[in-house]
């Protein structure tokens, strides 16, 4: 065992860095108790105070304006873990290695893990005793073909049993996810208030972008609270049978945000832990139908329908295996969903869908009403083919629309108006070269150019789309508009837009063909 400095021998300071789900801690060079138990910096401590523990990587400073040699500094998501005052006494060890560090290696090695390796690798993932270093590691190892389908399941149940596993005491519980990668795509904002206008239970409870110009809970916090404790979320659901908010508050799989934090930067989606992060988090949430969107198209995360085919499969199999009713769609991505890519732009697409609004964009109202329609068949009481219908009665009469509302209000409204949004002031437009038709958008590209404006950070910031696949235009008229609210998020925007403009235009022909279920 490790010995302990005196608790008195360190005071706690909290030093105001975001460092990602990550605990750091930070010690002064000249600090007594770094000199003589020989810390390194990167190194895995443990950190003690009023009884509470937590595990943290060291980082070593010469600045005193960061941690005084007297103090130990906290990042902020350490410190707020840790849950006592500045200056309050701490304590600091050399922390033992994860339990698991050598089912890791094994997994680095190429071998097969079984259902007790997964739970320890994930117990000490969740618990923050892995280093970045050793995250990534695991990561990297069981990327593309390095988990069969049955550790793909071990992964999954594994991460759910990580956290909080909510129970809504409701027969039927239903949810709607897609797999990502296509800009626009708020259907579960439209979906939501559909289903929930029927009567069924869907606690939507959703992520913040990761490498998109903005997730679900981005757009909706341009109309609403999404950040709230989870007793008023649950309260939500039990008088309106559904909320619309972010999933970080509820300890839903904490080991799968700790892994997000490592597949961002490192650019990673593999097909093992994208079937673990979303089932997990649906399962925890207490989901037990889900219908899966998987978008396939030549820039979408899938690029042809056997790799959509291979992905449905392993997604049926742990779903099956962990008694999820799934039902998986697999739909067009060869363009984004909508007009707008941007918190506040997409959150206009929305609310004039809800208000059958002349300009509401067509596609995003026609594939949220047949997502929609799918999850409403799950009920016995609906005829399998007549989901779509009555998906539909409910978006033209109002119904969806009043409960998206009630829903607002119990969240906690904000001022927002679709017919003058707040968008950025400063903007500038991409126009056609030349005549032709609009023979490719570039998801990836379009995405980049909105996140370069500022989006979304930057609520108002983003890409208003005015052409779509199939659009005859001619030379010099507007293919789209860039909103920023800054001098440089509006340069950088511009640069990206000059090296690639994200839209190719050609002949009919040249149009990409998409086979998909609608």
């Amino acid at each position: 065992m490790s010995r302990v400095i005196a608790a008195d021998a360190l005071v706690l300071r909290r030093v105001a860095i975001d460092t990602y789900k990550e605990n750091v801690a930070y010690l002064h060079r000249e600090c007594d108790v770094y000199r003589a138990e020989g810390f390194q910096a990167l190194s895995k401590v443990e950190v003690r105070a009023n009884g509470r523990r937590i595990l943290a990587t060291l980082n070593v400073t010469s600045d005193p304006r960061i941690v005084q040699p007297h103090e130990l500094g906290l990042s902020m998501d350490a410190f707020a873990q840790i849950g006592v005052e500045p200056g309050h006494p701490v304590s600091i060890a050399q922390a033992e290695p994860p339990s698991s560090i050598h089912a890791l290696h094994r997994k680095i090695h190429g071998e097969r893990l079984g259902r007790e390796d997964f739970q320890a690798i994930v117990r000490d993932i969740a618990a923050h005793r892995y280093s970045k270093i050793e995250l990534s590691a695991f990561v990297v190892a069981t990327h593309r073909g390095e988990l069969d389908r049955e550790e793909v399941y071990f992964l999954t149940d594994a991460m759910i049993a990580s956290g909080r596993r909510l129970d809504w005491h409701e027969r039927l519980v239903v949810d709607k996810h897609c797999i990502g990668g296509i800009p626009g795509n708020r259907t579960s904002m439209l979906v939501v208030p559909i289903v929930a206008a029927h009567g069924l239970v869907c606690p939507k409870t959703s992520s913040r972008a990761i490498t998109s110009p903005a997730g679900t809970a981005d757009t909706m916090e341009v109309l609403a609270q999404v950040e709230m404790p989870f007793d008023q979320l649950s309260e939500i659901v039990r008088s309106h049978r559904a909320c619309l908010a972010w999933g970080g508050t509820a300890d839903l799989s904490p080991a799968d945000d700790v892994l997000i934090s490592v597949e961002r930067p490192l650019s990673l989606d593999s097909p093992g832990q994208m079937v673990a992060s979303i089932l997990s988090k649906k399962i925890a949430a207490g989901s037990n139908h889900l219908v899966l969107d998987i978008p396939i198209g030549p820039t979408a995360k899938v690029r042809s329908m056997p790799e959509a085919q291979k992905l449905r499969r392993l997604f049926e199999y742990v779903a099956h295996r962990l008694g999820l009713s799934l039902d998986v769609v697999i739909t067009d991505g060869r363009q984004p969903i909508g007009q707008g890519i941007g918190p506040v732009l997409e959150a206009r697409d929305v609310m004039r869908v809800l208000q059958n609004h002349p300009l509401a964009p067509q596609d995003l109202r026609q594939k949220s009403l047949r997502l929609a329609g799918r999850l409403l068949e799950c009920d016995p009481d609906i005829r399998g083919g007549d989901g779509y219908a009555i998906a539909r009665d409910i978006l033209d009469s109002g119904r969806a629309l009043e409960k998206m509302r009630d829903i607002i209000q119990a969240q906690g409204a904000k001022p927002f108006d679709p017919e003058r949004p707040e968008l950025g002031a400063m903007t500038f437009e991409v126009t056609a070269e030349r005549d032709g038709v609009v023979t490719g958008i570039d998801n990836f590209q379009m995405a980049r150019i909105a996140q370069f404006a500022g989006a979304p950070k930057v609520k108002g910031a983003g890409v208003d789309l005015l052409r779509k696949l199939g659009e005859s235009v001619k030379a010099g008229e507007v293919l789209y508009r860039v909103h920023a609210s800054f001098p440089a998020d509006l340069a950088f925007a511009r640069q990206a837009t000059s090296r690639d403009s994200a839209i190719r235009l050609g002949e009919p022909d040249e149009m990409p063909s998409v086979f998909v279920e609608f």
